[in-house]
């Protein structure tokens, strides 16, 4: 009796350790009391995570059983909706104080931006916009916003975009102040609807600026304290003069040692324009990186003023079943060889309840189940040779012996 439950408690470690072995580190789950939470995951497991996330595991461990816990991996960036709105241009004319432009909604909707595009390349203009019910009495909405086009052999920029807070009239008024027509080509109103992601400040070690001569360009290499998530970069730039030069954000992949020292290998994540006009403000698919690199063409220009900049990321968590809450749960991370899961749950994920409640995760710590599995050589032991070589001496011998005696 004592040997069967020997045995069997043999097997469960074995069994155990077999589904938890191949991953070198683990996080301590508390606070399960109901079938459904979230789980942020914590900065400092990025590190060490596989590239997609493809090896993070549940498992429970409860008596003689071990189980694995489903998963949705969620990533809280914004959700933008864009509705464009349908309408007509019912009127064009002109005064003394500009060039007018009359557009008629089917009904009183509400939009928030608008979108114009003009047959010159060059023109640098200022925009106001009315809002109207009867086409009589008008409302101010934007008052002394600029339009811009330049298009040369070392820029092609514009910004043509009006925005503004929602809006519900039936006519809309584009005034434009100009010395010349301005040959409109079209103009397109949509409405904006964002959800707001969530997103955390992310901090950088070093900020070393660079203005390179040769190239013309300002180079910017940014170390971040942590390995994180990184969607949003805001940079401090100032100029005595309107500026709109091309900007470029990179960011490492990997490292390599060279008789100067440690070099990268760098990704583009995002590339357009730093300019007076808007704010310097750019946000990017999330991306989980510890070195960024920006580089802004500045052509003939004098360099920029260059000072801070704030990042954020936005945060992943994982949405988890936990059938039973009982057994002594564990994340799991820090398999190479690991695919991707696949759980029945990403089907039903309208039936997740909306209103979930945070676990606890703890500290990271070595798995110790971990193993590393070596194969050895086949022949490593000298018995394996000893007994090959037997063998072939035995065939040889009765090949031999049959060819004498035919």
């Amino acid at each position: 009796m004592k040997i069967n439950l020997l045995l069997v408690l043999l097997l469960f470690a074995v069994f155990t350790k077999a589904q938890t072995n191949s991953y070198r580190f683990k996080r301590g789950i508390t606070g399960v009391n109901s079938n459904w939470h979230s789980i942020k995951l914590p900065d400092q497991l990025y590190k060490n995570a596989n590239f997609g996330f493809t090896d993070l595991r549940i498992f429970g461990v409860k008596g003689k059983d071990t189980v694995e816990v489903p998963y949705l991996l969620k990533q809280r960036a914004d959700q933008i909706n864009t509705q464009e709105i349908t309408f007509k241009q019912i009127n064009q004319s002109a005064n003394a104080n500009g060039y007018f432009y009359t557009f008629q909604l089917p009904a009183a909707s509400i939009i928030n931006e608008i979108n114009l595009s003009f047959k010159q390349e060059n023109f640098d203009w200022q925009v106001a916009l009315e809002g109207s019910n009867n086409n009589i009495e008008w409302f101010s909405i934007l008052n002394n916003s600029r339009i811009l086009s330049i298009k040369n052999s070392s820029t092609d920029y514009q910004f043509t975009k009006l925005s503004f807070p929602d809006s519900k009239y039936q006519y809309f008024r584009i005034a434009v102040k100009s010395t010349v027509q301005p040959e409109l080509l079209e103009a397109k109103t949509a409405k904006i609807d964002t959800i707001k992601g969530t997103y955390e400040n992310v901090k950088y070690k070093s900020f070393i600026l660079k203005n390179n001569q040769k190239t013309k360009e300002t180079i910017i290499d940014v170390e971040l304290k942590n390995t994180a998530p990184l969607s949003y970069l805001k940079l401090n730039a100032q100029s005595d003069f309107d500026f709109y030069r091309p900007i470029k954000i990179e960011h490492a992949t990997d490292s390599f040692q060279t008789d100067k020292g440690i070099q990268y290998n760098f990704s583009n994540i995002y590339d357009g324009t730093i300019s007076s006009l808007e704010k310097a403000e750019y946000h990017f698919p999330n991306t989980i990186t510890s070195r960024i690199k920006i580089t802004i063409q500045n052509h003939d220009n004098k360099p920029l003023k260059l000072s801070d900049l704030d990042l954020k990321g936005n945060i992943y968590e994982l949405i988890a079943r936990f059938d039973d809450q009982k057994p002594e749960y564990a994340l799991y991370y820090g398999n190479e060889n690991a695919d991707a899961p696949s759980y029945e749950i990403e089907k039903f994920e309208n039936k997740i309840p909306t209103d979930l409640t945070a676990l606890n995760i703890g500290q990271e710590q070595k798995n110790p189940t971990y193993t590393i599995e070596i194969e050895k050589p086949l022949f490593n032991n000298k018995a394996w040779l000893w007994a090959l070589m037997a063998i072939i001496i035995v065939l040889l011998g009765w090949f031999s012996f049959k060819m004498l005696r035919d």
